[in-house]
């Protein structure tokens, strides 16, 4: 969402505007760059309950606590009428999502490298600031131990609306707020047909991503019978606004197009205005635009709101002023930058990004329906056209490689970026997801005790 304050106030009369907006992304292909964004669960270290926003029955460890720790470091903090929800620091922030989840939405950045550096500073700083209190962060994709009960809530007013919202539209929305975290990148595009083909690829490669980062294979202390329950939790989660949509393998799919889909049929969640929120969830953005919803009766629809309206549309890709890549489960520090690597890889070459539209020459919608709704359970074995997914994960990691040898982006050392995606090669060969790693512990010296994740995988 647009910061209060910083939202475009000019009347919004049509669609050309909307593609207008979004088409001010292209930019040249040297000026692409690379944002990365994680998220991880906070979790109190002597009961691994989940720390909640304020300070309660005199237990450290509060979100608000973490949140002044980081402040130490420099930044500005992000306001949600009185409350600090984050923290901006320069062209990266620290924010919160609606358990508590800390986010950390990384800066533009040239190389992987450079993410690389970005994501340990954070590390460094998070954990900086949970000395004393009592404190640790794990990535992880569903949160193993606590019920949804369990968690906590973040003073932010557009969670509230969506709370309400959720269980209206889906059995499982409240769940992917506070239960799942997920880690995406974000990409550029030069022209719209480079953001058409760019856009088709990821969304037919998202089902692998899915399987390749699986990181959540326990719900309240057991196995849960899925190797990525937060992409479960996804298919049943507002599905007007999520998954795979059909227009976008629609010729002719462009800026103007998806415009159109997103006023039409995306539902909204709210306006903002005067500081605070208008909750409007479920009305038609059209029907905004015609003065025909009586709880926005006399406000002008505006360019601010379809920038906020943007960011309600929740597509395993999401389309904005760039590409977000959004399929895969939170986890290690060397997987979330190989799942950058992997899209860096694959659409930041030409040379790349053509030979995985070969790979995937015949392939559509009915493919990447039919992929996304097994690979949660399944993973590298889900169907894909006659085989599986496993089929293609050699090839697939190869054009990603061969990307990043064309790309030629050197460190200090005089290393490329290759080295990024030696986790997905280990899978390629053979190697355990992540999910997997994890159940073998749980079924052999964890003995069944599902607790001891949060001591191996906290950051």
């Amino acid at each position: 969402m647009s910061n209060p304050g910083d939202a475009d106030d000019t009347p919004l009369t049509s669609v050309t505007q909307m593609a207008e907006y979004l088409s001010a992304g292209c930019k040249p292909k040297d000026a692409f760059r690379i944002g990365t964004e994680h998220e991880k669960f906070g979790f109190r270290n002597h009961d691994l309950t989940a720390p909640p926003y304020l300070p309660a029955d005199g237990q450290p460890g509060s979100i608000r606590d973490i949140l002044a720790g980081m402040a130490k470091f420099g930044g500005i903090p992000i306001l949600d009428g009185e409350n600090a929800i984050g923290l901006k620091q320069g062209a990266a922030s620290v924010s919160l999502e609606p358990a508590g989840q800390l986010e950390l939405s990384g800066g533009p950045v040239e190389t992987l490298h450079e993410t690389k550096q970005e994501l340990d500073d954070h590390y460094d700083q998070v954990r900086a600031a949970c000395e004393g209190l009592d404190t640790g962060f794990a990535p992880l994709g569903f949160h193993p131990l606590a019920t949804r009960a369990a968690m906590p809530w973040m003073p932010k007013g557009r969670y509230a609306i969506m709370r309400r919202y959720m269980p209206l539209v889906g059995s499982m929305g409240l769940d992917m707020m506070t239960r799942t975290c997920t880690v995406q990148v974000n990409l550029d595009f030069s022209s719209e047909e480079d953001m058409r083909r760019k856009l088709r690829v990821s969304l037919l490669l998202q089902p692998l991503a899915t399987a390749l980062f699986a990181n959540s294979p326990f719900t309240e202390g057991k196995p849960n019978g899925f190797l990525s329950y937060r992409a479960h939790v996804w298919t049943d989660t507002d599905n007007q606004r999520s998954s795979i949509p059909k227009v976008m393998f629609e010729d002719g799919f462009g800026f103007e197009r998806y415009a159109e889909w997103l006023i039409e049929t995306v539902p909204m969640y709210f306006v903002y205005r005067n500081g605070g929120y208008i909750d409007v969830a479920g009305e038609s953005f059209t029907a905004y635009m015609a003065g025909r919803i009586p709880a926005l009766a006399g406000v002008t629809a505006t360019m601010g709101d379809f920038a906020d309206h943007v960011t309600t549309a929740f597509t395993d890709v999401r389309l904005k002023r760039f590409l977000e890549m959004r399929g895969a489960d939170a986890g290690t520090a060397e997987m979330m930058l190989a799942q950058s690597a992997l899209w860096v890889g694959l659409l930041y070459d030409d040379a790349a990004l053509s030979a995985a539209e070969a790979l995937l020459k015949g392939a559509g919608w009915e493919d990447a329906i039919t992929a996304r709704a097994a690979v949660p359970r399944q993973g590298l074995s889900a169907p894909w056209r006659g085989g599986t997914l496993r089929d293609i994960v050699g090839d697939v990691v190869a054009i990603a490689m061969d990307g990043m040898r064309a790309r030629n982006r050197l460190n200090a050392a005089g290393e490329d970026e290759r080295s990024f995606l030696d986790p997905l090669q280990a899978i390629a060969a053979g190697g355990p997801t992540q999910a997997e790693h994890w159940l073998a512990q749980y079924n052999g010296p964890w003995k069944g005790d599902t607790r001891r994740i949060f001591q191996e995988a906290a950051i």
